[in-house]
């Protein structure tokens, strides 16, 4: 099943009732919209209904509302066949408060539960991997094994670029030529160019450094191996693909490094 996001259902209201006045004079006669938009209502995630709480409320009586009409139309076929605006002041139309309500609402927010990120300073790359965490998660409740694999890589490599971009480039350069030496990395990064780093570099610095524990530099590097699956050619070389085994171990290794990272 597709998943509902609040843009969506802002899109059907602007385009079935485009206006304010259409939006109040709605009647039976498009109760099949209405049911429809009731049933997009009650798939919307409950994290992502983001509006504060006298506006949540407002809401949920404007579905409330919608939901009887339909019911009195098909049981009470005799009584007034409008929509009609719910009681207040000002009187309000139901559709217009749900779409207002949703308007403020983003597309993207991680469900309860996803691992905080305290620690990162930075108030967007904060919630920008927290949403990418969520999607990781939904992705593996999902047996999308492509996309957990893939993006718990992805998370724990900007995770680490975050911790490294914490450290001194002496650091970094000492750290790379330990890395060098042991023979658990070949390349010679630039330490001042962080951004052109990959995973695997990332990773043989930042446990040289201390920054993740020698285990979790262990399944990290299983998360190295299956994000480069992504790449067609690779995954057909090596007679590999993702699957449950892969999602968990990469998810595993993105989350080591969260529990490393906090204080």
């Amino acid at each position: 099943m597709p998943r509902v996001v609040p843009s969506q259902v802002v899109d059907l209201i602007a385009t079935v009732w485009p206006t304010g006045d259409q939006q109040k004079n709605i009647n039976a006669t498009q109760a099949g919209r209405l049911s429809g938009l009731v049933e997009l209502l009650d798939q919307l995630p409950a994290e992502l209904l983001t509006m504060d709480s006298a506006l949540y409320a407002s809401f949920i009586c404007a579905k409330a509302h919608i939901r009887h009409s339909l019911l009195t139309w098909t049981s009470e076929p005799r009584q007034p066949n409008w929509l009609g605006t719910m009681s207040g002041q000002p009187e309000q139309a139901p559709v217009t408060v749900i779409r207002d309500a949703l308007a403020q609402c983003a597309d993207e927010s991680p469900a309860p539960g996803t691992t905080e990120l305290t620690f990162i300073t930075d108030a967007d790359l904060r919630t920008n991997l927290r949403n990418d965490i969520g999607a990781i998660n939904r992705a593996l409740a999902n047996g999308e094994w492509k996309a957990a694999t893939v993006l718990a890589g992805s998370a724990a490599e900007a995770l680490l670029l975050w911790a490294l971009r914490q450290r001194s480039p002496v650091d970094i350069k000492t750290a790379i030529a330990a890395a060098r030496a042991s023979g658990s990395m070949t390349a010679n990064p630039d330490p001042t160019d962080l951004d052109r780093w990959n995973l695997h570099e990332c990773i043989e610095v930042s446990a040289e450094l201390g920054i993740i524990k020698p285990n979790t530099a262990k399944q990290t590097r299983l998360a190295k191996d299956f994000r480069n699956f992504i790449h067609p050619g690779v995954a057909q070389r090596l007679r590999e693909k993702c699957d449950r085994a892969t999602a968990l171990s990469a998810v595993a290794g993105m989350e080591h490094v969260v529990r490393d990272l906090n204080p």
